[in-house]
């Protein structure tokens, strides 16, 4: 790692922590309903949202109910999204004149948009009008992230509560997500990226001559492109700050009218993990106790600080497949990089995207040596709680806190407390739901990639490279990740409708046990620490946290990293 890496990560890393304080701070405002600044301003707007959805903002809901307002807004964004592509050549806003999507293709990116993975196995730029961006796929992007920050909300409700039958209002904490949180950031952001010369427009496809004519397949003369533009920086902006990650282009943030400065580069990386970070802080205020989200910041920082550095290192050296050749490589495996950006920012994107759901890209994971590709696969499958999604990587991360107080408590003989909380058998089993439930449904997903010849003819590699991409395709999807090893032809109906179903377990089958679990803790009253009690805020517990999240993702799926991504670094080196 050179010094002039070291200072870009640095230089990142001092930025991310900056900004944790004061929105954090700010994020703890919001949804305690005492908005310092946007109040005035934004207040008639929220309450023209109550108003025409006719919901009661003092009205409060048990666990049950939540849940059952999550799932059913959550499937009326898929109707939607759906309908919209379905519907893509009659509706307005498509000057390329763009056909309709097909069923299971709408079907695949109806899921993976609400869902808050987006998944692509289109190109935006030849599949998708401007509408369907915009009305479709923009407002999810604000809809599904909103809804991951309400069900972490629900969950810090329940340890700061006690003896409450209720865990807050789900539409409230959904609108003013969006509103106060999501809605400011994106356009102050969309602002910035637009003045980096992030596209942004709905004019047609713009054509120019070319230096020097080329000729197509059947050699006729071809003098002009077609150059695509379209309203990218409000999805963009979108994209990063809600962790979504679905590129306005096909190939995401490595293109160059999508991202295309240092500067454009550098604030989109930081976007990543811009609100994840900070909700660690916004925990801590919410429940009286900032050590706690410090504790919990720290337990993703090490984690996240280890595997960039694996990352960069891997990256850092020759790729064995072209040393061969006897081709020097003095800055390392560039293979799918973009010049401009370098090994280590893309090193840095490609960590910082799979720490959090994110999933955007700004080079090809394909092409990456096999110990730097194993690094996004990996966090990945440890459940996507090093920072994670907007909402979903927290309280991921807080259901292996109560797991890790449940093993202290078998190792010391007494009853596990949480912040105050007694982490019964129940709390126990809903953690258990949150953290099996997407390692088993990748693991079957990649199965079913292997076995079934409609998954095997999707690879473009053979081999453990191969495998990879399977594995690689069915962590992401039950991980609400969205990227892609970039080596697999996954647009076909077995892909569209596997990685679909995997989605939809990965998403409502841990939001549904985390909701459980925050009525169940609500319900329970507080109990004083004792002179047993394990402190919660402490580097031991930071250690005992990271040791189980490592753990657990290591038991799950080192058998199947040892069949793809180990196996191939072996066989390169010899």
């Amino acid at each position: 790692m050179t010094s002039a890496d070291l200072l870009q990560l640095g230089l990142y890393a001092v930025a991310l922590l900056a900004c944790v304080k004061p929105l954090g701070w700010y994020m703890a405002r919001v949804y305690v309903g005492r908005v310092p600044g946007l109040e005035k301003a934004l207040g008639p707007a929220e309450q023209l949202v109550y108003r025409l959805a006719r919901v009661d903002r003092a009205a409060e809901m048990t666990w049950q109910r939540y849940a059952a307002a999550l799932l059913g807004f959550s499937f009326v964004s898929v109707l939607a999204v759906y309908a919209v592509q379905r519907l893509q050549r009659v509706l307005p806003l498509n000057p390329e004149g763009r056909p309709a999507v097909s069923p299971d293709s709408s079907f695949n990116t109806a899921v993976s948009f609400a869902t808050n993975t987006n998944w692509q196995g289109y190109g935006g730029e030849s599949a998708m009008s401007y509408f369907t961006q915009m009305a479709a796929l923009t407002v999810q992007n604000f809809l599904s992230a909103a809804a991951g920050m309400a069900v972490l909300v629900a969950l810090i409700r329940g340890f700061a509560r006690a003896n409450s039958p209720t865990i807050g209002n789900f539409w409230v904490d959904l609108t003013r997500g969006t509103l106060y949180i999501l809605l400011p950031l994106s356009l102050a952001f969309a602002l910035v990226l637009t003045s980096q010369g992030v596209v942004q427009t709905l004019s047609p496809y713009q054509q120019v001559r070319l230096l020097e004519p080329a000729a197509d397949a059947d050699g006729n003369p071809v003098t002009t492109q077609a150059i695509a533009v379209g309203p990218a920086a409000s999805q963009v902006a979108v994209k990063q700050l809600g962790t979504n990650g679905g590129g306005f282009f096909n190939a995401n943030s490595a293109h160059p009218l999508e991202n295309p400065t240092p500067l454009s580069n550098f604030l989109q990386c930081l976007a990543i993990l811009l609100i994840p970070a900070a909700l660690c802080w916004t925990f801590g205020e919410m429940v009286g106790d900032r050590r706690q989200g410090w504790a919990l910041l720290a337990a993703m920082t090490v984690i996240f600080v280890a595997m960039l550095a694996v990352c960069v290192w891997a990256e850092r050296r020759p790729n064995p497949a072209v040393a061969v050749s006897g081709v020097e490589q003095p800055g390392g495996n560039m293979e799918g990089k973009e010049t401009r950006l370098g090994v280590a920012n893309t090193a840095l994107w490609a960590t910082a995207t799979t720490a959090a759901s994110n999933g955007s890209v700004n080079g090809m994971h394909d092409s990456f040596t096999p110990l730097g590709g194993l690094v996004p696969l990996w966090l990945m499958q440890l459940g996507e709680v090093v920072f994670g999604g907007v909402g979903s990587g927290l309280y991921g991360m807080l259901v292996f806190a109560v797991v890790a107080v449940f093993l202290a408590g078998l190792m010391v003989g007494r009853t596990p407390e949480y912040l105050g909380k007694k982490v019964g058998a129940f709390e126990v089993k809903m953690a258990s739901l949150v953290v099996l439930l997407p390692c088993a449904m990748v693991l079957v997903a990649t199965a079913a990639g292997v076995l079934f010849e409609d998954g095997r003819k999707g690879t473009a590699n053979p081999g453990p490279h191969g495998f990879s991409e399977i594995l690689y395709a069915a962590s992401s999807a039950a991980n609400n990740n969205g990227s892609a090893f970039a080596g697999l032809s996954a647009n076909t109906p077995f892909y569209n409708g596997l990685l679909g179903v995997a989605m939809l377990v990965g998403r409502f089958g841990v939001m549904v046990p985390v909701l459980a679990l925050a009525g169940s803790l609500a319900a329970r009253g507080k109990v004083p620490a004792g002179p047993g009690t394990l402190p919660t805020h402490g580097p031991l517990f930071v250690g005992l946290l990271v040791a189980v999240v490592v753990v657990v993702g290591a038991l799950s799926f080192f058998p199947a990293l040892a069949l793809g991504p180990v196996v191939e670094h072996l066989a390169a080196g010899s």
